[in-house]
Parts: structure tokens; C-alpha cells; sequence
């Protein structure tokens, strides 16, 4: 049974996927990433390509230029340097904005966007020189050097096929005046670059999945890791089943002490108690101060009896609160009627004993309860 529960058949919990984000681990592909950087810088270079084409070819009639009185002038190199940031600034920045973004999607749209300072922390397991040669002749290096030599033979196999198809247009630049000539070499640079750097993400297109087959294989659980953390998360359900036991032992104690100070318990008589008391001054109608059925009724009569507490005998009151009405609450309305004659009769009773009054008629066996709160 050890050996079967060892095994990591089981598919990491929440908890696992999000302990282990927490240490940095999380699905990546570095293939991915480099697709979408190389893909991003291609389209750049297609919307800003003319741009800066044309910022480079002003930068540099504009740097030799000499004239007569800019031999003389001491801040004419300041000058020049100004314009040309003020000419190369706006489509570099649009490349540049353009590469970050795509390097932001590409290297979180397989594990999302995490950071963890645990990750980044320094590790001694990193120098370690043994696992340094595992890493290096493990199954993980072979996956690499595979997919690096597919990677040559794609890019080769596309930079050919680009070759021989723009092979004429290319030559043909030669025999372009400028600056139509540079325009159109920045335009095939910026296609032939974009063609190579779609052959890169047909690598992407399978390291991708592989990836995040990998990272789940890795945090792969067995059954005895599952009931593990269900443990430590939720606890153990027989520490729990004991806190749940001393908790209604607890109330069950509490709810007894209770009953001396009851006003009246009425009964089923045998599987029914339900203990009331009335405070004019501090409650607006009866409330419930214990309640139970069967042993605990018995028990609830029992000290009601030691405590000389007066028991009436009405089984549908009896029902129709128990069911209706929490501990420490107060009865409904619907019940004031009923549970009202029933404290009057108390009272005449407790001075009828004193000798303060005549002995009071029998409590009503039917007692106005409406028939929705009947049990």
C-alpha cells in the first residue's frame, strides 16, 4: 500500500499549482518568448522601417554637411546631436514599444504573470556542481539539444526559400537611386527577418504544449500527498469530529445551567422540554433557554425538578417550539397566545401555593397554536 500511494498519479491540487508559483515555478517556454520578441521586432521594423529609414538618411546628409559657419560656431555639435535624437527618437521608441510589448505577452501567456522573490533569491543548489552535470546530461538537456537542432534546420531551410524567392529583387537594388534604394532594402530586410522569425515559432507552436505537459508532470501528487494537505489545510477530520464533541459538550453545559433560571419547561411529556423564561424588563416576549429531545429532555426535566421549576404537560407547545424556535431566541408571535396562558397559569399557581389566591382552572389542553406551526 506504501509503494502504490507513492507513486504521483494524481493531478496537482490548487494548492500545489499555487505553492509552487509562489517558489517561481511556473509553466514557461523560452522558445515562446523568443518568437514573440523576434516576431514583434519584425513587425516593428514593417511599421517604423520607412520611418527610420528616412530619420537615418537626414541624420546623415545632415552630419556631412560642413558649413562655412559651423567651423567657427562652438555649439554646433550640440546642435547636431539634438537633431538627430529629435529625428531617431520617435521611431525607435515606437520599435522599442512595440519589442517590450511582445516580450511581456510572449513570456507570460503560457504561465501568466508572476514574480517571486523566493525565485529570485540566491540558491546554493545552483552551484552545485552534481546537479549542475544532471541538468546538463538529463532528459530536460536532451529535449534542448533537440530542439536547438531542429531550430537551425528550420531557419536554414526558410532563409533558403526566402533567398531564392527574392533573390532578383534583392538584386535589383542595386541598380536603385537613393533613397528608394534604401526604403526598398529596409522593406525586404524587414519581410526576409519576419519570414525567419515565423520559422521560429513553428519550434514555439510545439515547446509550448510541451512545456506545460512537463511543469504538470512535475508537481504531479500521490494519494498520500492529497490526504496530506487535505489534513493540514482543512485539518484532521478526528481533531475536528473532537473540537465539534467538546463544543456541544460545552453548550450542552452552558444550556443546563440554564434551566434553574427558566420560568416554566413545557414537555411532550417523555420525548419533548423545552425550557422558557420571561423578562419584562429586558426581553418583549419569552425566550427559549434550553431545549432538547428524548435523554436531554429527561435531563432538562430532571433539573427543573431539583430546582423546583414548574413542568406543564403540553405536547403540541412543546413540539410546535422546539421546532420553530432557536436557543436563546424568543418564540415567535404566532406562539404569544399560547405560551401567554401558559405563564398565566404558572403564575396563579405559584400564588395559589403562597395562599394568595384560589387555586387556578386546568390549563387548556388545546392551545390557540396555528396549524402551520403545529408538528
Amino acid at each position: 500500500m506504501a509503494d502504490e500511494s507513492a507513486e504521483k498519479t494524481e493531478q496537482p491540487t490548487p494548492k500545489k499549482l499555487q505553492d509552487a508559483a509562489e517558489k517561481g515555478q511556473v509553466a514557461r517556454s523560452k522558445d515562446l518568448g523568443t518568437a514573440f520578441v523576434l516576431i514583434g521586432s519584425a513587425a516593428a521594423l514593417l511599421v517604423f522601417g520607412k520611418m527610420l529609414a528616412m530619420a537615418v538618411l537626414d541624420v546623415g546628409q545632415r552630419m556631412l554637411k560642413l558649413d562655412a559657419k559651423d567651423i567657427f560656431e562652438t555649439n554646433s555639435m550640440f546642435t547636431a546631436w539634438g537633431a538627430v535624437g529629435e529625428k531617431l527618437m520617435p521611431p525607435l521608441a515606437g520599435i522599442f514599444i512595440i519589442i517590450l510589448i511582445a516580450a511581456f505577452i510572449g513570456n507570460t501567456l503560457l504561465g501568466g504573470f508572476n514574480f517571486s522573490w523566493e525565485a529570485a533569491g540566491p540558491k546554493a543548489s545552483k552551484m552545485s556542481p552534481l546537479k549542475g552535470f544532471k541538468r546538463m546530461f538529463g532528459l530536460q538537456a536532451l529535449v534542448e539539444l533537440l530542439k536547438s537542432i531542429l531550430k537551425v534546420i528550420v531557419v536554414i531551410g526558410i532563409a533558403y526559400l526566402l533567398l531564392k524567392v527574392f533573390f532578383f529583387d534583392i538584386m535589383a537594388l542595386s541598380l536603385m537611386s537613393e533613397p528608394n534604394n534604401i526604403e526598398s532594402a529596409l522593406h525586404f530586410l524587414a519581410w526576409l527577418f519576419l519570414g525567419l522569425c515565423a520559422s521560429v515559432s513553428v519550434i514555439a507552436v510545439v515547446d509550448a504544449p510541451y512545456q506545460k505537459w512537463n511543469h504538470i508532470k512535475q508537481l504531479k501528487m500521490s494519494l498520500q500527498e492529497i490526504k496530506d494537505e487535505y489534513k493540514n489545510s482543512e485539518g484532521d477530520p478526528q481533531i475536528k469530529a473532537r473540537i465539534r464533541r467538546t463544543q456541544m459538550q460545552m453548550s450542552m453545559k452552558r444550556m443546563m445551567q440554564e434551566v434553574p433560571k427558566a420560568d416554566v419547561i413545557v414537555t411532550n411529556p417523555t420525548h419533548y422540554a423545552v425550557a422558557l423564561k420571561y423578562d419584562q424588563g429586558k426581553f418583549r416576549a419569552p425566550v427559549v433557554v434550553a431545549k432538547g429531545v428524548d435523554e436531554i429532555a429527561m435531563h432538562i426535566r430532571k433539573i427543573g425538578n431539583e430546582h423546583k421549576v414548574p413542568v406543564i404537560e403540553s405536547p403540541s407547545l412543546a413540539r410546535s417550539i422546539y421546532y420553530t424556535t432557536k436557543l436563546d431566541h424568543p418564540i415567535p408571535e404566532q406562539l404569544f397566545a399560547a405560551v401567554a396562558q401558559v405563564l398565566a397559569y404558572v403564575h396563579q399557581l405559584k400564588m395559589y401555593k403562597k395562599g394568595k389566591g384560589s387555586r387556578p382552572r386546568t390549563l387548556a389542553k388545546e392551545l390557540p397554536i396555528p396549524e402551520d406551526f403545529r408538528h
